[in-house]
């Protein structure tokens, strides 16, 4: 019922079309304390912190009550508030409390709700084992002896990533939240966007640390550390100091910046017009000479590792261009160092990314030149924010200073790269002036804005209609590509960012991290673009010069050399393959299946199951060494199977006994 009146601790409150009690109670002004509810996401009602009274019912769930007109709620009884001190008591119970050395001490939910309810001591025993902490991520920290199994990371990588790298396994107290076959977090299909982490209410999903490195390379006198950061971060920075969401603090960033002792501070926005413009006339190459279409955008490192795992036909559609991040760390090392007589070995470049997955990208091999990192390490928005803190520099109280130049200058198009629209809005900006002349004023491309899953658009320009999408979140990028390969759809240019909102909605960005909290820093970001006196890309004087100087101009040999990659198909999990058979007692026929996700859904586990029934049957089980793999890479051919050196594809339930008998019984060695 979405009409009506509800009483609530004695206050009637209209119902208001709020979809549980728990809605309504909040909007009547209680904070009723949750750890598994997100908006965002479903409903779970696993943790019953938001357990209230209601009359004729007892004690009801409010997440997962929808209201009713003339219910009588009361959410403070002496029953309820008993239940909520139990239960966080439990949690604590089950729960790692090395509170003071934990990443999320200050800012984790259990222990601000264990200070809410007045809970100062456990009256149950510790945990009685400790579990291994996975730190084998570039980006990510697993520390399970921290989860209170909320579900809320499985929550969010299923429903709104799409992934469903975390579940739940095992039962009754072994259940944990773990991977697929429980691998290390760096051998499955984890595209490092941090989204777990962010929805994460303790310690048992973060974002691996990098601050201690920094600080290293600032105090070696023989280095130069030279810093970028992303337009995302500084509408961002300023929650962690007492700001309200979306709040400009881009001076005080760059004052604090220098505090901490960065020799040189920039702006990605230079290297983000770059990209526009290389990835502009790139779209416009396309479109003339009948390239791959749709263009895919390639800013994003969480998107580009999806596609190469999942979507490895598409990577011919990604954009060739480097991420702002890695253009910048191109241009420092191999043009500015030698322009400005530094040596590019001794300068390190650190870059404060909204984004986990930056860090992934900056160890990638394409991005390494003479075994040293283009960008040698990445900072989250929190990570650089305790920097800050670490060197008691009082944020608020800093005089606002701007970036160096020349790399610290960039165009409102190149800030609005933060939000989830903002890369084909800067498209749309270039090309419009780029075809349409001098004639063109401000363009502000409003059918790209906005917090919506999938965006789309048309622009008539040069004589001709563009179709351009815009995407945010990998589940809806999913979406999306099933409609293009199943040809429902089409369009020239698509823009895809891996978290909600785009880089706003970032895995390192500060909690809370929600779709309100995310509309404030988007109106950030566009509060910014407005008062920007540079709109276009090409608008940057400074960008232009450098790309004659170090380039001979854009979009040629040169700029393809250092400003452009490529990208491959990639394994989604691997590491060693799961023995079937047992150890046989003489040298046996290796036999191998893969069990990987396109595999599996194509029947992987009844070959599996057949091939080791088969082998029993005729007698040569001891003979074989039966496993199964987890990518044998030939994941749109059918099911793989590798027989010895051998890869045999296309298997299915119905070929396989032949194929069995033929390929793999002929070549079982016979005992002496």
């Amino acid at each position: 019922m979405s009409t009506g009146n509800v009483s609530i601790d004695g206050r009637l409150v209209e119902i208001n079309d709020c979809r549980n009690l728990l809605e309504l109670i909040r909007l009547a002004g209680i904070e009723l304390p949750t750890f598994c509810y997100h908006s965002e996401l479903s409903i779970y009602g696993a943790c019953r912190m938001c357990m209230v009274e209601v009359d004729g019912r007892g004690l009801t769930a409010a997440c997962s009550t929808p209201p009713e007109n003339g219910m009588v709620v009361h959410t403070n009884t002496a029953r309820t508030r008993r239940l909520r001190r139990m239960i966080i008591e439990l949690l604590l119970a089950n729960h790692e409390r090395e509170c003071t050395s934990c990443e999320r001490s200050g800012n984790c939910r259990l222990q601000q709700l264990a200070h809410q309810l007045g809970v100062t001591r456990v009256r149950f025993g510790g945990r009685d084992r400790r579990l291994p902490v996975d730190g084998s991520s570039p980006a990510l920290v697993k520390n399970p002896n921290k989860c209170i199994l909320c579900g809320d990371c499985v929550r969010m990588c299923k429903e709104i990533q799409g992934l469903g790298i975390w579940d739940f396994a095992f039962r009754g107290a072994k259940t944990q939240v773990t991977t697929a076959f429980d691998k290390p977090l760096a051998e499955v299909s984890c595209v490092n966007c941090g989204q777990c982490a962010a929805v994460c209410p303790t310690g048992a999903l973060t974002v691996k640390p990098d601050v201690d490195r920094v600080w290293e390379a600032i105090y070696d006198p023989d280095k130069v550390v030279v810093v970028q950061v992303a337009p995302a971060v500084r509408v961002a920075i300023g929650e962690e100091f007492g700001l309200h969401p979306g709040e400009k603090a881009t001076g005080q960033m760059v004052a604090a910046l220098r505090r901490i002792g960065f020799d040189r501070v920039f702006d990605t926005l230079f290297t983000a017009d770059m990209t526009t413009i290389e990835e502009s006339l790139e779209l416009l190459g396309r479109l003339d000479n009948g390239g791959r279409l749709p263009l895919f955008t390639s800013c994003c490192p969480a998107w580009v590792k999806y596609a190469e795992q999942f979507h490895a036909g598409l990577l011919e559609n990604l954009s060739t261009c480097r991420s702002p991040q890695q253009m910048f760390g191109s241009l420092i090392k191999k043009h500015y160092a030698r322009e400005t007589g530094l040596e590019s070995g001794k300068m390190v470049c650190v870059s404060v990314m909204p984004c986990t997955a930056k860090k992934f990208e900056a160890i990638r091999p394409e991005f390494v030149t003479a075994e040293s990192p283009d960008v040698d390490i990445v900072l989250t928005t929190v990570e650089l924010a305790k920097m800050i803190k670490e060197a008691g520099i009082v944020f608020n109280e800093l005089e606002p200073q701007t970036f160096d130049n020349p790399l610290g200058m960039g165009s409102g198009a190149a800030v609005i790269y933060g939000a989830s629209g903002g890369v084909m809005e800067s498209v749309v900006r270039f090309v419009s002036f780029h075809l349409d002349g001098a004639g063109q004023g401000r363009v502000d491309f409003y059918p790209a804005r906005g917090m919506q899953g999938i965006k789309e658009a048309e622009l008539a320009i040069g004589g001709q209609t563009l179709k351009l999408a815009v995407v945010n979140g990998l589940g809806n990028a999913e979406k999306l590509i099933r409609r293009l390969e199943a040809g429902e759809i089409f369009y020239h240019a698509v823009e895809i960012m891996a978290c909600p909102g785009g880089c706003l909605g970032g895995g390192g960005q500060p909690v809370p991290n929600d779709t309100t909290v995310r509309r404030e820093r988007m109106k950030g970001i566009y509060s910014l673009d407005r008062a920007e006196q540079l709109h276009r890309p090409q608008d940057n004087v400074f960008v232009t010069r450098a790309l004659e100087r170090w380039f001979g101009g854009p979009a040629n040999r040169n700029t393809h050399r250092d400003l452009h990659t490529h990208y491959y198909p990639r394994r989604r999990i691997s590491g060693k393959p799961v023995d079937v058979s047992g150890e046989p007692e003489q040298q046996p026929l290796e036999v191998a299946v893969c069990v990987g996700t396109n595999c599996y859904l194509k029947g992987s586990y009844d070959v599996l199951n057949k091939f080791a029934e088969l082998a029993r049957q005729m007698g040569i089980m001891d003979y074989l060494r039966l496993k199964g793999t987890f990518c044998l890479e030939h994941c749109d051919c059918g099911v793989s199977v590798k027989v010895g050196e051998e890869i045999i594809t296309g298997v299915d339930p119905e070929n396989v006994e032949e194929l069995f008998r033929a390929r793999v019984a002929a070549r079982v060695p016979t005992p002496r």
